[in-house]
């Protein structure tokens, strides 16, 4: 090497962290002096292999974007004295720069019963066979292809991911709907149109869904010839048994007695009675109840899914409005979700959040391990302290909780599932227990 006189020589290594350190200076002063770049939505890697994934906000913050790290740390990006900022479209990290991870995406529509859906297919961009995962959304209404998170947390763990968006929400035709007959019937179509996309490069092809997609991602499963089957925080329960259950654990919480028990399992028949015949009958019962309970503390607390609120409306409003209001939705209110999971034949993952409110496990917990101890192929998974969405989670002076982040191991749980390679300790995660 030529030296020029009065220099020193320099090794290519000084060299190489000369020009990191001169990179991410200028990442740096780039991030201090444009308040609102922006990096494109995807996952970017560490050196070390960690790795965050960068995405849209909510619609209604559209010039917001968040952050998710695989250990389940969120908030948004170029927040005063937080990880993230983003620097000519690159992701800085604690001031270090993460290169984005290469991906291959393409946009897609499909029909399904009547309506044409969009999806997207992401897959890593090296090469070889990997799964395939068609992700279930729950009960929102926002679109998964704009503005979804997740998909991008299991593409950075090496897994082939196609999201849609529901029917009715994003780019996607049809009228919302949480019938689970009609969103099952979706799912399917869009692992058919995930499978042709991927051709070639995966190796077996299954459903993720969390919440409401517990519902919808092992019906759809049962007729779509699926390899496997992952659910987050979903229920093993109808839609009234629901409601009921979460009347209960707000009663247990709040500290009420046998008495008040008594009367919420009374009024979770009668509102039960008007649901499933769609308005039609039942009004006199729950007339009955409002009545015999009016001024009690536990009426002006106790929510449930519906029940809470279908008690606080006057009877004559309930008989105005009440279908129009609470049964909207077409769900199948005595959906027998037991019979779909004894239906299914292929691998299934559960994960439960231990003190999940909207979604309480208490009966899911049983049924899973009966379902378990008949031989069933059942992985099943609790994170305490946890919530819906496994999110751990501050309790406020007001009794209310403030999620802080998705617990730890969660995200590494399933992709390693879904790849067939579980095993070890994930965070805080409980095996209860396994037929594999």
């Amino acid at each position: 090497m030529r030296v020029s006189p009065g220099s020193k020589a320099v090794s290519g290594y000084q060299c190489a962290r000369w020009l990191r350190a001169t990179f991410v200076g200028t990442l740096l002063l780039l991030a201090a002096g444009v308040a609102h770049a922006s990096c494109p939505t995807g996952a970017y890697r560490s050196d070390g292999g960690d790795f965050v994934v960068i995405a849209a906000g909510p619609s209604e913050e559209p010039s917001t974007q968040r952050y998710l790290f695989r250990d389940g740390r969120r908030g948004k990006v170029g927040d005063e004295g937080g990880p993230a900022s983003c620097a000519d479209e690159i992701a800085v990290i604690h001031g270090v720069p993460w290169p984005r991870v290469p991906t291959t995406e393409r946009l897609t529509t499909f029909p399904s019963d009547g309506a044409k859906l969009r999806g997207k297919l992401i897959e890593p961009a090296r090469g070889g066979r990997r799964p395939l995962v068609v992700m279930v959304h729950g009960s929102e209404r926002t679109s998964a292809v704009a503005t979804s998170i997740y998909p991008y947390v299991l593409v950075a763990q090496g897994i082939s991911v196609f999201v849609y968006d529901k029917r009715g929400t994003g780019g996607s035709e049809g009228e919302y709907t949480q019938n689970f007959e009609l969103l099952g019937d979706d799912a399917a179509a869009a692992l058919a149109t995930a499978r042709t996309m991927a051709a070639g490069h995966f190796n077996r092809a299954g459903f993720f869904g969390g919440s409401q997609g517990g519902w919808v991602a092992p019906l759809a499963a049962t007729h779509s010839g699926a390899d496997f089957v992952a659910v987050g925080f979903g229920l093993v329960a109808s839609p009234v048994d629901e409601d009921l259950e979460q009347m209960l654990s707000e009663a247990k919480a709040a500290g009420y007695g046998p008495d008040v028990v008594a009367n919420i399992v009374a009024l979770s028949k009668a509102t039960d009675t008007l649901v499933a015949s769609h308005f039609s009958k039942g009004f006199e019962t729950l007339e009955k109840l409002r009545r015999a309970h009016s001024g009690q503390p536990w009426v002006k607390t106790i929510d449930g899914e519906y029940s809470g609120d279908m008690l606080r409306t006057t009877d004559a409003d309930l008989r105005r409005i009440g279908q129009a209001r609470f049964d909207n939705l077409e769900l199948i209110w005595h959906y027998d979700a037991v019979a779909v999971l004894r239906n299914l034949k292929v691998p299934l993952l559960w994960v439960l959040a231990a003190d999940d409110r909207e979604a309480p496990i208490v009966n899911t917990r049983k049924v899973l391990i009966k379902l378990v101890g008949e031989g069933r192929p059942i992985d099943l998974f609790l994170f305490p302290k946890t919530e819906h969405g496994m999110y751990e989670y501050e309790t406020l002076p007001d009794g209310s909780r403030r999620a802080t982040h998705v617990t730890d191991g969660y995200f590494r749980l399933l992709a390693d599932w879904i790849k067939d390679s579980a095993a070890g300790t994930y965070g805080r995660g409980e095996r209860l227990c396994s037929e594999r």
